[in-house]
């Protein structure tokens, strides 16, 4: 049924192998860095490529700082911990995402709520969440309160599913209205754009991600950015166990975390980031032939906003029906090609099923219809 898709895509990639989703391209210099990093023997938490990973990073998405994490998990969780997300409170994020998201709230002892996302941008919708906290919230001196559950909501974190940017700066005007603290779960979308200003910068804080199926990867690793020097102070010092600076002696100062990332990963890091361009022009282009393919059919091809640009992280596709959506992903993945459906919604999942949802029409929609195929970079 579906193998005309099989075909178009082992022609894009030129192979008749298995065709992973998304695979890490190292063409750079990967190898000299962490050989030199090796041979320095700082392959921990302190050494020259942490500081210019950091630095390179802030530099390219705009943000005045940036803190490295072990992993993007780690990255939303201190974040949140930033921004006095603290035991009982709420936060309000979207259902379609990778449980990440919701585990980072969870760390902190709060609660998700759940709002529903755009059909075409698979993000947060800002009209959900401004109804939610126009019907549900109210303003006291202690923040914004949610009237049936007397739980104060500390942040909201919208995520750029896919790498394809969500309309944040209507979601930032309305967290400014109702003074809700915005961080932005951009683990997926480094080299995304909104209105010319890169993601993860609309927001008091952001999370980024370098797990080995990212866009770049450290191996494993993550990034919090801001533009906000104390927060920034606060991030890598509790990410760094607490410790105050002294030449021997170990005196911490509160409960931190060990969410350094090693030097080692960094140095791969500042390896990819060198490569970051090409691999964006080229995840561009592979969007572009897909794109032009499958206007030709019935599906629908999820494609950046006309204000934004993406680096296509993910393709993904619509399909007409979830008994359409199964066939598909049954019949690429045994000849080969790996496609995979979107999340299964985080209010579906046993440990989030008791919390408090809007109308989640679009989310249970797309849940049914999307998949994700093959976005490798080419080089």
């Amino acid at each position: 049924m579906y193998q005309n898709v099989v075909d178009f895509i082992r022609s894009l990639y030129l192979t008749t192998e298995f065709i992973p989703l998304h695979e890490p391209k190292f063409v750079g210099n990967e190898k000299a860095y962490v050989l030199d990093c090796i041979d320095s023997t700082f392959v921990s938490s302190v050494g020259k490529y942490v500081d210019r990973f950091e630095q390179m990073m802030a530099d390219y998405t705009g943000a005045k700082y940036a803190v490295a994490t072990v992993n993007g998990t780690a990255a939303l969780h201190i974040a949140l911990r930033l921004v006095g997300v603290n035991q009982g409170d709420e936060v309000i994020t979207q259902p379609l995402s990778f449980v990440a998201t919701c585990n980072a709230i969870s760390y902190c002892g709060a609660m998700p709520v759940f709002v529903d996302v755009d059909r075409d941008t698979l993000g947060m919708s800002p009209g959900s969440l401004r109804s939610f906290l126009s019907i549900n919230t109210v303003q006291t001196s202690a923040g914004c309160i949610n009237k049936s559950t007397g739980r104060k909501i500390s942040a909201v974190v919208p995520m750029h599913t896919f790498g394809l940017p969500c309309r944040i700066d209507e979601i930032a005007k309305v967290c400014e209205e109702f003074s809700v603290p915005l961080i932005e779960d951009a683990a997926e979308s480094l080299g995304s754009y909104y209105q010319g200003k890169h993601t993860g910068t609309f927001g008091k804080l952001a999370a980024f991600s370098f797990n080995g199926n990212k866009t770049i990867t450290t191996g494993g690793g993550g990034m919090i950015v801001t533009n906000d020097e104390a927060l920034a102070k606060r991030a890598k010092h509790i990410t760094t166990t607490a410790k105050q600076p002294h030449p021997y002696e170990f005196i911490h100062d509160e409960i931190g975390y060990n969410y350094r990332l090693p030097n080692i990963n960094a140095a791969l890091g500042c390896a990819q980031m060198e490569s970051l361009p090409r691999l964006l022009e080229s995840k561009r282009s592979i969007a572009s032939v897909y794109k032009e393919f499958f206007s030709a059919t019935n599906f629908i091809f999820v494609d950046e906003l006309a204000e934004a640009s993406s680096n296509y992280w993910l393709n993904a596709l619509i399909l007409e029906d979830k008994r359409a959506r199964d066939v598909f992903l049954k019949e690429l993945n045994e000849a080969g090609v790996m496609s995979r459906p979107v999340w299964r919604l985080m209010n579906e999942l046993a440990m989030f099923h008791d919390c408090q949802c809007s109308d989640l029409s679009n989310s249970q929609w797309l849940e049914e219809r999307v998949v994700n195929i093959p976005s490798s970079a080419q080089l």
